[in-house]
């Protein structure tokens, strides 16, 4: 613990913030961060064996990695009511005060076409706990269009670097 310089006393050192509760509703669809709805197969599924940047990864690593993150997820139909479907989702992953790296983005094919990226995408950058960050960041192969109406810039690669492993 630290001591406040004034008064002498101890700091205890700062809680981790919890999330804000985002549960958004238009149209047929709704957005909620409730980990509770999330649909753990279907997320797999998606992330192993129809995206380009998750392709193999093992259930436990999912799992793992929205225990560590923000998750998205976008709905037919509204969880609170109790008749939803996952249609699409992403997650963040964020320390609520510097940095959010978004990842790990999808909207199902037959729900594309609908504006539901961009209102899952624009969820994303109103959440309350995500405001004030100096740098958010994400990684596509074939979105920048879809990023870049939203501010989104290409980096100075040559300043980032990085470990990279296979799944275990």
């Amino acid at each position: 613990m630290s001591k406040d310089p004034a008064s002498g006393r101890r700091i205890p050192p700062p809680r981790a913030p919890r999330s804000v509760p985002l549960h958004l509703v238009r149209d047929d669809y709704a957005i909620s961060c409730d980990p509770r709805y999330l649909d753990l197969d279907l997320i797999h599924r998606f992330l192993s064996e129809k995206s380009y940047w998750a392709e193999g990864v093992p259930i436990d690593v999912v799992r793992r990695s929205l225990a560590g993150s923000i998750p998205f997820g976008l709905y037919r139909g509204d969880p609170l009511a109790g008749v939803a479907k996952l249609v699409g989702f992403t997650r963040v992953v964020t320390d609520r005060a510097t940095f959010a790296w978004i990842c790990d983005v999808f909207v199902l094919e037959e729900h594309r076409g609908k504006g539901l990226g961009k209102w899952l995408m624009e969820s994303v950058l109103a959440h309350p706990d995500l405001q004030g960050l100096r740098q958010t960041v994400l990684a596509t192969k074939d979105a920048q269009g879809l990023y870049a109406r939203y501010g989104f810039e290409p980096t100075p690669v040559g300043r980032f670097m990085s470990i990279r492993r296979p799944y275990r």
